[in-house]
């Protein structure tokens, strides 16, 4: 009895984190507003384009960088901008010196 208990308690947790985690991951791939930070072009690994979706209600850049402590950052862009489109294109020639 005691066993079954445990082995319900530890799905349950599971589930919880699990929810927790999914979560958080979703609200960080959908922007809600646009960032003013710029930084280094060469610290920025990547981006994703978002459309406007039924969560995500504005469309934006969302660029995937390093800090200065080296820990995984991302910014919310508006396409519009110089240093967006800027951002993109320094990227994108960059994947494609690697190819």
């Amino acid at each position: 009895m005691a066993s079954s208990k445990v082995c319900l308690v530890a799905a349950l947790s599971c589930f919880l984190l699990f929810t927790v985690f999914y979560n958080s991951t979703e609200s960080a791939s959908c922007c809600m507003s646009y960032s003013k930070r710029q930084p280094s072009l060469n610290r920025i690994l990547g981006y994703n384009i978002q459309p406007i979706t039924g969560s995500c209600d504005i469309r934006a850049i969302i660029f995937f960088y390093k800090d200065k402590q080296q820990r995984n950052r991302f910014l919310c862009a508006k396409p519009s901008k110089p240093w967006t489109m800027m951002a993109m294109k320094h990227v994108d020639d960059r994947r494609r010196k690697l190819d």
